[in-house]
């Protein structure tokens, strides 16, 4: 089954195409990394497959459905690339708000043990880190039990042990059958979590397969030089 679909996808802002007759299929229980640079067309591709924006050209689908019915969004656990809290709801209030929307969420206290969120539970948004904050926005994309994770840079701005529990985390989802599409302008990270890469730059696709056959591809030691080699776009 195709969990997600792009079928010749144009999307424009003005006279700025930020994608351009794009096709990109997600098979259900795989895990894929849309990898580019800022400006790639990656949030957008994003957003069209949530429903939050329409294209101008071609159709989406999630899970066989148009994504802006909320049956087919109800199966999907999203972080977008920037999350706001109201500052006064604490922790725990806002993961059982999010677990409130679904009939079979993910158990009580859960979802905090799992993210490092337990210790501050009791405490109110507005005080949150920016990390802490990302660990949150991550944790309320289980908050479901989702059949699909759209996950936009899930880990910017985490420090390197808060980085690997979310992979850990995204692992142990992707073993059990889940399905996942996570952006990203880490080569590393998509290395680390994904079993197929697209390479996005400047709204096309320019290059897609697995980690191994692209990085081996772009054949080279640093990974600035491996991205350069793959999309033409130096930074």
């Amino acid at each position: 089954m195709i969990a997600a679909a792009l079928r010749t996808v144009t999307k424009r802002f003005g006279n700025t195409a930020a994608l351009d007759s794009v096709e990109i299929e997600v098979p259900a229980g795989e895990v894929l990394a849309l990898l580019g640079p800022n400006g790639a067309g990656k949030t957008t591709a994003l957003s069209l497959l949530l429903g939050l924006r329409r294209p101008d050209a071609g159709s989406v689908e999630l899970f066989g459905l148009d994504p802006r019915m909320a049956g087919a969004r109800a199966a999907v656990g999203a972080t977008p690339q920037e999350s706001g809290f109201p500052p006064t709801l604490r922790v725990g209030e806002l993961v059982d708000f999010v677990r409130a929307h679904f009939p079979a969420p993910a158990p009580a206290g859960a979802l905090p043990e799992r993210f490092g969120l337990a210790g501050i539970a009791r405490r109110q948004a507005g005080g949150l880190s920016g990390g802490e904050r990302r660990r949150l926005s991550v944790a309320l994309a289980f908050a479901g039990r989702p059949r699909a994770l759209f996950l936009d840079e899930p880990t910017a701005g985490l420090d390197v042990e808060s980085r690997r529990a979310v992979w850990q985390e995204l692992r142990s989802y992707a073993a059990a059958g889940g399905t996942v599409l996570l952006s990203t302008h880490h080569l590393e990270e998509a290395g680390a979590l994904a079993s197929r890469v697209v390479v996005l730059a400047r709204g096309v696709v320019v290059a897609e397969g697995t980690p191994g056959e692209l990085f081996g591809r772009a054949n080279a030691a640093g990974v600035e030089d491996a991205f350069v080699a793959l999309t033409g776009v130096a930074r």
